[in-house]
């Protein structure tokens, strides 16, 4: 169905989303050693999601220059140098949030720990969507779609414990006006990695119905 250059590109393209995984895993645990106490564990993974998120950016310059060579028509590149950028966007989110939590060392409330690894957990299965219906652009495009729609209702699924984690935390009265303010930026940022996975999954959609 394709050539040579467009079979490498799908190549890279499962290897990019593989370091993304890796850069979203890395900072799941990160997240649950700061929440367990741990905190110089945690520093130290904060490294393993750095380098993670650059083999993902190396990744996606690699895809790019691929595609600015000629791999696909014309019509096509654009659709995967976007959907290359959004997928990254992804590790960019996991990273910045992995930056907040150890710069600015939040309290941890010990009475949202649940909710807190709820959170992460449930906005890193977007991405488990997410790849999927990515690879599945490749073989199916029904199945992309609907990977897609699932992205989405995931998506859905970890903003309502976003909303309700945030509103547990400032209405906590034992806990820091600062402490609130970094979780609010953490939990914001973690949030972001399901509204990111979000928005590659629309642009799938996109992709997708083209094909049809």
């Amino acid at each position: 169905m394709f050539g040579s250059k467009e079979d490498d590109v799908f190549e890279n393209i499962k290897m990019h989303l593989n370091a993304v995984e890796d850069t979203l895993e890395s900072f799941r645990k990160m997240f649950i050693e700061y929440i367990n106490g741990n905190i110089s564990r945690a520093e130290t993974l904060l490294h393993e999601v750095e380098k993670n998120e650059g083999r993902a950016d190396e990744l996606r310059r690699k895809i790019e220059l691929m595609l600015y060579a000629g791999a696909f028509i014309p019509a096509n590149r654009g659709d995967y140098i976007r959907l290359s950028e959004l997928i990254d966007n992804i590790a960019d989110a996991a990273e910045s949030a992995a930056h907040t939590l150890i710069f600015a060392k939040p309290t941890i409330p010990e009475n949202l720990k649940n909710n807190l690894i709820m959170l992460i957990e449930e906005s890193l299965k977007t991405f488990k969507f997410l790849k999927e219906s990515a690879l599945a652009l490749e073989r199916d495009v029904d199945e992309a779609l609907k990977l897609a729609k699932e992205t989405e209702i995931q998506e859905e699924n970890a903003d309502k414990i976003e909303y309700d984690t945030l509103r547990k935390i400032f209405s906590d009265e034992n806990i820091s006006t600062y402490a609130k303010l970094i979780w609010n930026q953490v939990i914001t940022k973690i949030g972001d990695i399901a509204d990111r996975a979000e928005d590659a999954s629309d642009h799938i959609m996109l992709m997708a119905v083209k094909r049809r």
